[in-house]
């Protein structure tokens, strides 16, 4: 991938960043910088490599589910600032 003034000068506009010229070639380098970086992965023989998520085996800790006693709907809502049949009231959000 080929990285140009242009794409930067786009990319900072795109992201709402008001980048000084010296900052868009500065950027400019460490994107070069990266991508070149990709680049030599891709470039790497990976055939015969098992697939892998993480570069580390982990394995997950969980307990199992367990029924426990929790708060009833009334002890829930008595905290409530604003309630509504049964439920939390909160300002709307969306417009």
């Amino acid at each position: 991938m080929e990285i140009t003034p242009e794409l930067v000068h786009n990319l900072g506009r795109l992201s709402r960043l008001a980048l000084t010229p010296e900052e868009e070639v500065k950027l400019e380098g460490e994107l070069r910088s990266i991508v070149g970086f990709f680049e030599k992965l891709g470039a790497l023989d990976t055939e015969g490599l098992s697939e892998m998520a993480r570069p580390v085996e982990t394995t997950n800790r969980l307990r199992a589910d367990q029924i426990r006693p929790s708060l009833s709907q009334q002890e829930a809502l008595s905290v409530a600032i604003e309630q509504e049949d049964g439920q939390f009231k909160v300002p709307r959000v969306i417009e």
